[in-house]
């Protein structure tokens, strides 16, 4: 596809957005460009275009708000991006919004500032979480052995969704360290695999002021049960360089039950 790089449909980091995926990738290969292959696969509130509609010194974000038309480059990177539109056509819509406020009431400068700055870590390298209480309150400890091996069965009864895009891509080439930003707002159970409904939840539930206050935890994906065969492994986890103890600042202060939204 992109230099050679191809994901792996089964991998279940890609299960959200493998059967747009798969449909893409058949057209690219059959050489139709990726813009026009986007646009194409169902209906979405964005079109896609070439990288070369955006005019010099037009922010992107801007450019999207004002036109309604996502340029798009040929590489990986951007196959993602629009996969994510395709799968969270509201909460894409919602990010840019907020990015085009934000933009209007501070210009574009070289720092961004906190709710630019989380608006695209998120759209970037974030995750979504439908999970049993106890697997929350492990998991912003960082207290990776009860997550992953004491509380392992209770994964049954949980769902991650990868959202970031740059999160999926690295995937394409898994290894141990790759870093999810989960949002600390949990999916309520309600809306149980529909993930149409996440989407509407998602494009409500965010917020600058939300945004501002970092609502994000790391989980490292591969660490998910079922996810990844060598975490079977009884020293898996153990890595302090990859599942990292919590600083003292976080463990006393992250709890998602206390951010005003419950399951």
């Amino acid at each position: 596809m992109f230099g050679g790089a191809s994901p792996d449909w089964s991998e279940p980091w890609f299960g959200p957005v493998a059967v747009n995926g798969r449909a893409l990738q058949r057209r690219l290969n059959a050489g139709h460009a990726l813009p026009e292959t986007l646009s194409s696969l169902q209906a979405c509130p964005v079109r896609f275009v070439p990288q070369t509609e955006l005019p010099a010194g037009t922010a992107y974000e801007q450019f999207i708000f004002d036109t309604g038309q996502v340029p798009t480059r040929e590489n990986l990177h951007d196959f993602f991006n629009g996969l994510c539109w395709l799968r969270f056509p509201q909460t894409k819509q919602r990010l840019n919004q907020l990015q085009a406020a934000e933009i209007t009431a501070a210009g574009v400068r070289e720092v961004r500032g906190p709710v630019r700055d989380a608006l695209t870590l998120f759209d970037e390298n974030a995750a979504l979480l439908q999970a049993p209480e106890p697997l929350w309150n492990a998991l912003t400890e960082r207290d990776w052995n009860r997550l992953f091996v004491t509380l392992r069965p209770l994964w049954a009864q949980a769902r991650l969704v990868l959202f970031g895009h740059a999160l999926l891509e690295k995937l394409v080439k898994p290894y141990k360290s790759i870093t999810a930003h989960v949002l600390r707002e949990p999916v309520p159970v309600a809306l149980g695999d529909d993930l149409a409904a996440w989407d509407a939840w998602l494009a409500q539930a965010l917020s600058p002021p939300l945004l501002a206050s970092k609502p994000f935890t790391p989980l490292p994906v591969v660490g998910v049960p079922g996810w990844w065969s060598a975490n079977e492994e009884a020293g898996f986890y153990a890595d302090a360089d990859v599942f990292r103890p919590p600083r003292l600042a976080t463990k006393a202060t992250s709890t998602p039950w206390k951010t005003g939204r419950a399951p």
